[in-house]
């Protein structure tokens, strides 16, 4: 029994390694067996197949960063909205960049729609909405659709994020290096000091 968790464990993760390595081009049931050290047979034996095995690498994968660790302290300890918006946010920047896997499967999510993507998706867009519901109180009577303005900035930092992989640099900034990454730290700071205050 335990071998065969080792083995299930050892194909899950083979996955993860060549979605960092390969991206989703680089998967497939051979492949997947050569990087594991088993025979394919197993996989479908384990897995039934790939889009299995697929939903399986989705449900155990920590690829996703979780509220804490976009946070770095308690909801509750930010004073207001623009700082818990800004930890967020950069919290965003920062996990994202250390996270090929992670930047992988967003890419893949633009280019196809599938089970696993539709998975991953339903889990960030709940994570989403759970984060906003938590953040501190604005004014009531603030007119603003912070949710969208948050959209778009979340985006544009995903997508920065995602471009570096094709290209250094993007209007001047370059996307890789750490003077790139201390330029757009500075910009989301000012962007959600603007747009949260």
């Amino acid at each position: 029994m335990r071998d065969t968790e080792q083995t299930k464990k050892k194909i899950v993760e083979a996955v993860g390694k060549l979605l960092s390595q390969k991206g989703f081009g680089g998967i497939g049931i051979n492949a997947i067996a050569r990087e594991a050290g088993v025979d394919k047979v197993l996989i479908y034996r384990y897995f039934g197949g790939l889009p299995e095995l697929l939903r399986q690498f989705a449900s155990q994968g920590n690829f996703w960063p979780s509220l804490g660790e976009l946070l770095g302290k308690p909801m509750e300890r930010f004073g207001n909205l623009m700082e818990a918006g800004k930890a967020i946010l950069l919290g965003h920047f920062r996990e994202l960049r250390q996270r090929p896997t992670t930047q992988e499967i967003m890419r893949w999510e633009l280019l196809e729609r599938n089970e696993l993507t539709d998975e991953l998706a339903r889990f960030r867009e709940q994570q989403g909405m759970e984060i906003l519901q938590q953040l501190p109180n604005g004014n009531p009577d603030d007119d603003r659709d912070l949710a969208a303005m948050a959209a778009i900035l979340h985006a544009g930092i995903s997508y920065l994020v995602l471009r570096g992989k094709t290209a250094d640099v993007y209007l001047g900034i370059e996307l890789n290096t750490d003077e790139g990454a201390k330029r757009l730290t500075k910009a989301i700071e000012k962007l959600v000091e603007t747009v949260f205050k």
